[in-house]
């Protein structure tokens, strides 16, 4: 069967690797330990997807932006001392080395800072199998369509040949609004109802149905 698409594109935490409830505990923490007001679990993993900066405007609307830094180092701090517990999903690897394999360009958009990437990248081995990655610090951010429209020009492929593949309504707007196709995987961050609202072309409950549309579909 031909190929629908030639580019896949990634969101990271909480598609590849398992790491929302990492996020959202560290979130909560940082807040805790500067004795701000903690938000609950499912506003915490609401902003997963986000860049920091936009994540904590909606978190804590009411704190000065000269806040920001503390708690950023505060919820790094947290996250950075969960990194060896927190991994792919099983047979990420496998999956992203077989689409390669078959001539398919992938790439990562996500809301993570470049070194956070990087870290993440180098940790999992993974460095080396994306033609191309897009970070929450290099440009808008999700649902803000530039990572996209930016990967698109970078990998000179046309819309109607991408395909996005995320487990939040960020990654599902950001699609949307760079007219390209979306799955929806309801294993990460968000509910499956939130995603179905962007009409995706598939939504997954797992990592292996996500492996197995890919395989037959994409």
């Amino acid at each position: 069967m031909p190929k629908q698409f030639d580019l896949l594109v990634f969101d990271w935490d909480g598609t590849l690797m398992d790491s929302a409830a990492a996020i959202t505990t560290s979130l909560r923490d940082a807040c805790a330990d500067l004795e701000l007001p903690v938000p609950s679990e499912e506003r915490a993993r609401y902003v997963i997807g986000l860049g920091l900066t936009d994540a904590l405007k909606y978190l804590l609307p009411d704190l000065p932006a000269v806040g920001y830094p503390a708690l950023l180092e505060r919820y790094r701090h947290h996250f950075q001392k969960q990194d060896p517990d927190t991994t792919l999903f099983t047979g990420a690897p496998e999956l992203l080395q077989s689409l390669r394999d078959a001539g398919f360009l992938l790439a990562v958009a996500t809301g993570k800072s470049r070194r956070g990437l990087d870290r993440a990248l180098d940790a999992t081995g993974l460095t080396q199998i994306f033609h191309a990655t897009r970070c929450g610090d290099e440009g808008f951010t999700k649902p803000h369509p530039d990572m996209l429209l930016w990967l698109l020009d970078e990998l000179n492929v046309n819309r109607e040949r991408a395909l996005m593949i995320g487990d939040t309504s960020h990654d599902m707007q950001m699609a949307v609004a760079a007219d390209v196709a979306r799955v929806g995987v309801a294993y990460g961050a968000h509910p499956r109802v939130n995603l179905l609202t962007h009409e995706p072309v598939a939504c997954l409950n797992t990592f292996s149905e996500l492996a197995a549309w890919l395989t037959m579909h994409a």
